[in-house]
């Protein structure tokens, strides 16, 4: 593999250290054994090298694991990656890539040569298969560059209660970086599809936890519908540069406003379908919610859950940092994004009295369909003393986020509660 030169800034060395003496991967023991064949003292190095720190994480089953990341992003899992964004480091209009959270289902491609690499379009709703080189994809159709907000589905699951099983996001598992590929529609045009065409599975290069080839990590889809909008894209390149490795690098699914797990990473083969896709993951009860309300904590039968599209109305207070001290006198600043799955954010609003009252905020337009949105406003509190500001977004159709978690589900799918942060006035 390759290291980037500059990256010694990017790295964390109190975070790494733990990292590699989680679950048996590199115990201390072997730190030092490892240091002493280098001649390094590895449980005292200060800085650790960031060209030893990339070695090393090869050992724990995935050298591109931290690098490219900014050091203060929160690590809820290493196997699979699984590392989410504070919410003061998502302020940037477009979201750097060192900044874009990582969510993963499997083991990542060790190996990734963009010279060799293709992508098949087939499925039993293709008129014919073809087989598309990269170069050979970015040569054979017009280029698209568009900002498209990405988030996991299971984002904010860490408020629901009872508890559900995953990962437990707090609200950093989203981003609107500027996306560079071609659309997917017209590269299933170029395959031809067939009338009775309704669905489109992916399937990337990365491996099962279980390391067993022959399954899938994940391996999921949309219907054609969102397929053939002009926003879904087959992209390369994040912010005018490669797709970050962990990110899906050199190729990958994006659908701005739907899960991001339909965005499919290492992206080797799409299949169009007669029927909804069957592949890992889309079944039982992942990235589904019931159909209908349910009791927290109840048990919901896999019939009985339906599969998450447009993902809901959303805002996030990306300024200032939560616990920000702030004096009397002064009116504060206040600024963050709002989404709404495939819709527009219509109107903004913050509270500082736990939502008795509010505020409207200035209110940008998309940059384009499915970016998300700035907003901003200035407050004026009326006093000293703690104060908790919260933000609420209505989309275009006049809903709006919840103050509270909404409808419990057994995956902790779909929270869109008013994001809040805390404030001290003195």
């Amino acid at each position: 593999m390759e290291f980037h030169p500059n990256i010694d800034h990017l790295i964390d060395e109190k975070r790494i250290r733990d990292l590699l003496t989680r679950r048996g991967f590199l115990k201390k023991s072997a730190l030092a054994a490892l240091g002493s064949s280098l001649g390094i003292d590895l449980l005292a190095a200060n800085p650790i090298p960031a060209k030893l720190v990339a070695a090393i994480l090869g050992a724990v089953d995935d050298p591109y694991a931290i690098i490219g990341k900014h050091p203060r992003l929160t690590i809820l899992n290493d196997r699979p990656w699984n590392v989410e964004t504070p919410a003061h480091l998502l302020d940037d209009e477009v979201t750097p890539a060192g900044r874009l959270f990582i969510r993963n289902n499997g083991i990542p491609p060790h190996q990734v040569d963009p010279s060799t690499w293709t992508l098949t379009v087939g499925g039993e709703s293709a008129v014919k298969e073809k087989v598309f080189s990269l170069q050979e994809l970015k040569s054979s159709f017009t280029h698209h560059t568009l900002r498209l907000t990405i988030e996991c589905g299971g984002n904010g699951r860490s408020e629901f209660n009872p508890p559900a099983k995953g990962n437990q996001w707090t609200t950093g598992a989203v981003g609107c970086p500027e996306w560079t590929g071609v659309r997917l529609r017209d590269v299933l045009e170029s395959a031809g599809i067939k009338d009775d065409a309704v669905y489109i599975g992916y399937y990337g290069k990365d491996r099962h936890l279980s390391g067993d080839p022959q399954k899938n990590s994940i391996s999921r889809g949309v219907p054609m519908s969102k397929a053939l909008e002009d926003e879904s894209l087959i992209a390369w390149a994040m912010n005018g540069e490669d797709i970050p490795p962990m990110n899906g690098h050199p190729l990958r699914l994006v659908f701005g406003g739907w899960p991001a797990s339909t965005c499919g990473k290492w992206l080797s083969k799409i299949v169009i379908r007669n029927k909804v896709h069957d592949g890992q993951k889309m079944g039982g009860q992942s990235y589904r919610v019931p159909c209908k309300p349910v009791t927290p904590g109840s048990e919901v039968a896999d019939e009985d859950m339906c599969i998450i599209e447009s993902m809901p109305v959303k805002s996030l207070l990306t300024y200032p940092r939560s616990g920000a001290i702030v004096p009397e006198s002064d009116a504060l600043s206040v600024r963050g994004h709002a989404w709404a799955g495939d819709m527009v954010v219509a109107a903004m609003h913050t509270s500082i009295d736990y939502g008795a009252t509010w505020q409207a905020c200035q209110l940008e337009q998309p940059a384009n369909r499915m970016s998300w949105q700035r907003w901003k406003t200035s407050i004026n509190f009326p006093g000293k003393g703690y104060y908790e500001i919260w933000a609420l977004a209505t989309d275009s159709e006049g809903v709006s986020q919840p103050m509270v978690v909404p409808g419990w589900n057994p995956k902790g799918y779909l929270n869109n509660a008013c994001h809040r942060i805390a404030v001290k006035v003195v």
